[in-house]
């Protein structure tokens, strides 16, 4: 795979600097079930690298000690770490709000049989992977049968309630493009997912979240190859918009690999980029000291978040802006 770093390490970014920490997120591994093309972190079935017992425990520590309202797991497929339901348990008792960020094809796998059941009764917000609403988009990006399974575990959560009114579940979706461009208008796109999967199957949702593609990882080197990856970096700087630096998920996140090592974001995570000025903090750093004020390590990829309508793990930053 071809390294992008190199390429991303020049940058006239602008410099950012922490806010108050509002949200862990933690990849508890990079095994996962799918192998998809835009996937920022390379995941799929044969990674092994996965949270180790020690580790899993300070997660609940960290929430408590920095008095923090939101969990966000991620992976790979974070259910497939065999400590993923004990983990959701143990922050739902303390009352947080616990994001899982589920590839939909996941509810059928060996061993996953009640999953939907587990998310449901812990009130587990899921935030759902589906690129398209149309076959042939979703498995070309995905994998062969993968539509149909997504839609599959997309009615077996509505049945659960998800996504319903008044059903205190979430199902929010994830949109993103096929290849080197930028994500369409965020609300527009969500008009086009609501009514196109209520007519065809039933499915309804809560939100569609439209993220960029990051020049990173499996995506990033695809592009190498095809001789994009300068033209999408330039694509990303001419669109870059101001306006979002305000709202990046890094100003008020911090991301947490499997060794339990911090990062300012997923995609820092995934190049390796530290926190600045921090050597290597870990998660049992967080017990005692705080990340606020500190400054943000930025580079080339940063402008994917800015580009545009920015991007977020909660989606457009314009409609976050406008939300608040």
């Amino acid at each position: 795979m071809h390294a992008t770093l190199p390429l991303l390490q020049a940058t006239e970014f602008p410099a950012l600097r922490r806010r108050a920490l509002e949200v862990l997120q933690v990849s508890l591994g990079y095994k996962c079930n799918q192998t998809c093309v835009h996937c920022h972190v390379n995941a799929g079935p044969n990674r092994t690298e996965m949270m180790d017992s020690e580790t899993l425990t300070l997660i609940p520590q960290v929430l408590a000690a920095r008095d923090l309202h939101t969990l966000d797991l991620t992976g790979g497929a974070p259910e497939m770490h065999e400590g993923f339901r004990d983990l959701v348990r143990a922050a739902r008792a303390q009352g947080c709000k616990v994001i899982d960020r589920c590839n939909l094809t996941i509810l059928f796998e060996p061993g996953q049989e009640d999953l939907a059941e587990f998310l449901a009764t812990q009130q587990v917000e899921i935030v759902a992977s589906l690129p398209c609403y149309s076959l042939d988009n979703v498995d070309k990006q995905r994998g062969k049968g993968t539509f149909d399974k997504s839609i599959a575990a997309m009615q077996k959560l509505n049945a659960l309630g998800y996504g319903q009114p008044d059903s205190g579940l979430t199902l929010n979706l994830v949109f993103n493009p096929q290849g080197a461009a930028l994500p369409p208008d965020q609300a527009s796109l969500q008009a086009d997912y609501q009514r196109e999967l209520f007519e065809h199957f039933g499915i309804v949702f809560n939100q569609l979240f439209a993220i960029t593609n990051m020049p990173i990882q499996r995506f990033g080197s695809m592009l190498i190859s095809k001789g994009q990856f300068n033209d999408y970096l330039r694509l990303l700087k001419e669109n870059f918009a101001a306006a979002n630096l305000d709202t990046v998920m890094c100003r008020n996140l911090v991301s947490v690999d499997w060794q339990g090592f911090l990062y300012d974001c997923d995609f820092n995570q995934q190049l390796e980029l530290p926190i600045p000025g921090q050597g290597r903090p870990h998660l049992r750093d967080l017990l005692q000291q705080e990340l606020q004020d500190h400054p943000i390590q930025v580079a080339g990829h940063c402008y994917g978040c800015t580009a545009g309508q920015g991007s977020s793990c909660g989606g457009a930053l314009k409609e976050e802006s406008l939300a608040k």
